[in-house]
């Protein structure tokens, strides 16, 4: 979970209902400029005082944490000890060579780090998580919208610990929690056994080129119903005749549904240049990737039959071609027109059914 600040210090007419937002959304921190604005928040909220390009008050509390401009104010740890009762933490806005030097610095060694980036670029932002790497410090970064926060969470793989934003309406501070919570939550994978297999004539088939290399135990899950699919492996083990696409799955029948972020259900037609599926791996480790393109053709397809040890029945209808393949117990490669009764496939179960491709707790029933 990312830390999410919100800033206050300039929001007008809206500010009450701004704030009783971030307290209902659990926000981290509130971060404004006078303490009077801190006083009715509750604690589970952090009360963050930043009074930039002002002096610093003569009383600090009720804040738990000051930022500090160091050039104005002093040195955070010659702060601290005149204030044991606050943390106090750096402000850096970085500009050029030296300012992101400074922010480098305050990264390794201050506890709380504020950082500005004043041109859009997030090459700085990457230099100083690579600066900070196994600092115990949190680096805090100032962003322009929520779609900039979630940029900038997955900067270098691992993200700025957190962004301060300033909210210009009501619903911001919702977004913004949204985009801090994980989109990727592991799954629990189950082994189905195979009871049939079967052609399934001629048919359109997708497949769904990501922006990511998948690794080798990993691909994408595909059924045709809801409450289970089988995970497609990527294209990343060689074959005759094909060079290997690590980036892409050879998934399915256009109508055929899968995981993406959210715990949503897209069908692989809807899939555009953009979007988002889950990729999962053996272990189901989940993470979302971005879709490059969706290729759709028409090919001879293979109907394949499994069920669950709980007795539920999931189908995959896949391109009938011995490139095509399944994942089994332990990242086994499985090509599909080798598949036998018996066999084991890793699928997974999810336990709702769905409505415009959102879990939903209603009767329904896939056949």
């Amino acid at each position: 979970m990312k830390l999410c600040w919100l800033d206050i210090r300039n929001v007008n007419g809206a500010k009450e209902a701004i704030v009783e937002e971030a307290v209902h959304q659990r926000v981290d921190a509130v971060v404004a400029a006078d303490p009077a604005d801190l006083e009715t928040l509750p604690p589970t909220v952090k009360k963050v005082l930043f009074p930039q390009n002002r002096p610093l008050p003569e009383k600090l509390t009720p804040a738990d944490l000051v930022i500090v401009e160091p050039a104005r104010h002093g040195e955070p740890a010659a702060l601290a000890q005149q204030h044991p009762d606050v943390e106090f933490g750096r402000f850096v806005e970085i500009t050029d060579a030296d300012s992101l030097e400074d922010a480098c610095r305050a990264a390794r060694h201050d506890r709380w780090s504020l950082l500005y980036f004043r041109d859009p670029t997030k090459i700085p932002l990457e230099i100083v998580l690579a600066a900070a790497a196994g600092a115990d410090g949190s680096i805090i970064t100032q962003v322009a919208d929520v779609e900039e926060a979630e940029i900038v969470f997955g900067v270098l793989e691992h993200g700025s610990d957190g962004v301060m934003l300033a909210p210009r309406t009501v619903g911001e501070a919702t977004e913004l929690r949204a985009a801090a919570v994980s989109k990727a939550a592991d799954l629990q994978l189950v082994e189905l056994e195979v009871t049939g297999i079967r052609r399934a004539g001629m048919g359109e088939r997708a497949c769904v080129d990501t922006c990511t290399n998948f690794g080798l135990d990993e691909g994408i899950l595909v059924g045709s119903h809801s409450t289970g699919m089988i995970l497609c492996c990527s294209e990343t083990h060689p074959l005759p005749y094909m060079p290997t696409r690590p980036f892409r799955v050879n998934a399915g029948a256009l109508h055929s549904y899968t995981l993406s972020a959210d715990g949503r259900t897209n069908y692989l037609s809807e899939l555009v240049s953009g979007g988002r599926v889950l990729a999962v791996d053996a272990q189901g480790k989940s993470r979302v990737v971005t879709v490059g393109r969706v290729k759709i053709e028409t090919r001879p397809l293979l109907a394949i039959d499994a069920v669950a040890p709980s007795g539920v029945k999931v189908n995959l209808i896949v391109q009938d071609d011995w490139h095509v393949r399944v994942l089994g117990p332990g990242g086994t490669v499985l090509n599909v027109t080798e598949l036998t009764e018996g066999t084991k496939v890793l699928g997974c179960l999810p336990v709702e059914q769905r409505h415009v491709g959102y879990p939903i707790d209603e009767f329904c029933i896939e056949k």
